[in-house]
């Protein structure tokens, strides 16, 4: 078995508690679906977000809203500042135990940040 990297990424509408939750449900619900992952097989996710969003933590969502994900080790940080960069973005990194190749791993990304993974398509 391996560890291996899930990557994804979603843009806000607005610095929102309703936004913010919207976009994690969204964004997870389409990795475990893309990845038939387990919240069993799960390391540990980063959650990174542009200073822009500030009213909730990603990894609470995460915790209320899905099913086994309260025992997932899970933290949140900002995303570094850089010139002409998206503006409230939330990236996730999500560590799971698999069997797949790097090649078979799905990553998403959503809204705005499609254009962060366009060789992803």
């Amino acid at each position: 078995m391996f560890q291996r990297g899930i990557r994804g990424a979603i843009t806000l509408d607005s610095d929102s508690k309703a936004d913010v939750k919207n976009a994690v449900v969204e964004l997870i619900s389409q990795i475990q679906e893309k990845n038939n992952i387990s919240p069993k097989n799960i390391s540990h996710v980063i959650f990174t977000l542009t200073k822009d969003i500030k009213s909730v933590y990603p990894a609470k969502i995460a915790r209320e809203e899905f099913k086994g994900w309260n025992y997932v080790p899970m933290v949140c940080m900002n995303e570094m500042e850089i010139d002409n960069s998206l503006q409230k973005c939330l990236r996730i990194l999500i560590v799971i135990n698999t069997e797949l190749a790097q090649n078979e791993i799905k990553h998403v990304y959503l809204k705005g940040a499609a254009k962060l993974r366009e060789d992803l398509k």
